[in-house]
């Protein structure tokens, strides 16, 4: 009689959770499907708060479940970022910070995975590279899941240190790194003259990016060079819109690049006008160089402006959109992908350069200042001189 009376009460409590259901589908809108989700994440909730080896903060849950929403789409590329991280996110673009100088994302193989190191930084006088895999910092292990929590042990006081543990897969050794932090500065143009060749770096785009190109590249101009290198290496991107500009100054009327969203429709493009460049045209690439970097030197590519020195880049052909909230709060998601003026997509796959050169392992430094070692840089004065 008893067993008979929990069954029927099972059924019951069945038939009321199913009509609860319903009833929330109706009046709100949701499909079942969506209300069990809800009841099940209220569920599992409570029973973490309840069960729980250790004190629960409910903010600490509500902001692990929306970045877990943005997780599981398993793209290195989109996060969520509380108020305080959205804010750094911000100083990548705008500001000045401190730390070791370099860029880094959420590995495919869930490894935090250098970009690049900003050029000058201390990560760059150290010699870290692009792909190199940041697995511990200050002696406690990191996934591409805590990129933020290592960012914020990575930042910190001028002159102080902090000890990071890299694995570099080319070479599948780890190595122990000692870093003194350092003021890291988002100046994005560096400009010189080698003869009668003209140089411009350029390790970002960011706002002003393109204006202090234009500049760089007047003041060159009215010093009467005859040709120009544009060193792209070790620049892991930034805005598009910047990139767009400085390639409107490069090249001939026509499409620059474009990008479509999941339904295949263009959600955007940029084009040249008529007026260009008109001498010889060097440009510097290596596996650093990624995303709008690689928009210019695709594109230089495409309208054969220019010859492609170096190494192949990194591949990182898709576009995010980053978008603050009320609160403060925001994301950095994945919105579309672009094209070069030929129709290619380099996501996964890079731009190979034309002429191959690598780097002595044992160089100190790529630039004009290392000019007697930087063997790409030299091939690039040889190609010019031969075609000035």
């Amino acid at each position: 009689m008893k067993k008979k009376l929990l069954k029927i009460l099972g059924v019951i409590a069945l038939i009321l959770i199913t009509n609860t259901l319903t009833a929330v589908s109706l009046i709100y809108g949701y499909s079942n499907s969506q209300v069990s989700s809800a009841i099940k994440i209220k569920y599992l909730e409570d029973f973490v708060k309840k069960n729980y080896l250790y004190e629960v903060k409910d903010e600490d849950l509500e902001v692990g479940k929306l970045k877990g929403i943005v997780a599981a789409l398993n793209d290195p590329y989109s996060e969520y970022y509380t108020k305080e991280e959205y804010q750094e996110l911000m100083e990548m673009t705008t500001g000045k910070f401190f730390g070791i100088g370099v860029v880094i994302t959420r590995g495919e193989d869930n490894l935090i995975t250098v970009i690049s190191p900003i050029k000058g930084s201390p990560a760059d006088k150290a010699g870290i590279k692009a792909k190199d895999k940041i697995i511990k910092v200050e002696g406690v292990e990191y996934t591409g899941e805590d990129i933020n929590e290592a960012t914020k042990i990575m930042k910190g006081e001028k002159g102080t240190e902090v000890t990071i543990t890299i694995y570099r897969p080319d070479t599948a050794k780890t190595k122990e790194i000692t870093l003194i932090r350092d003021e890291i500065s988002v100046e994005t143009i560096i400009s010189d003259k080698l003869g009668e060749i003209g140089y411009i770096g350029i390790t970002g785009f960011d706002e002003n990016t393109a204006e202090d190109f234009n500049e760089a590249l007047d003041k060159l101009l009215s010093q009467k060079i005859k040709s120009l290198i544009i060193d792209l290496r070790g620049n892991p991107g930034g805005i598009v819109d910047s990139a767009a500009e400085i390639c409107d100054r490069i090249l001939p009327e026509g499409m620059i690049v474009y990008a479509e969203n999941r339904e295949k429709k263009r959600v955007f493009e940029f084009k040249s006008d008529e007026k260009h460049l008109n001498i010889p045209l060097a440009v510097l690439v290596n596996e650093g160089s990624a995303s709008a970097s690689e928009i210019v030197a695709g594109a230089i590519r495409d309208y054969k402006a220019g010859t492609i020195i170096g190494q192949k880049t990194f591949g990182k052909g898709i576009v995010q959109t980053a978008k603050m909230f009320p609160s403060g709060d925001g994301i950095k998601l994945t919105t579309s992908e672009y094209f070069t003026p030929k129709g290619e997509n380099i996501h996964k796959k890079g731009i190979k350069p034309d002429i191959e050169v690598k780097l002595p392992d044992d160089i100190e430094g790529m630039g004009i200042e290392y000019k007697d070692t930087d063997t790409q840089l030299q091939k690039a004065i040889e190609v010019l001189k031969e075609k000035s």
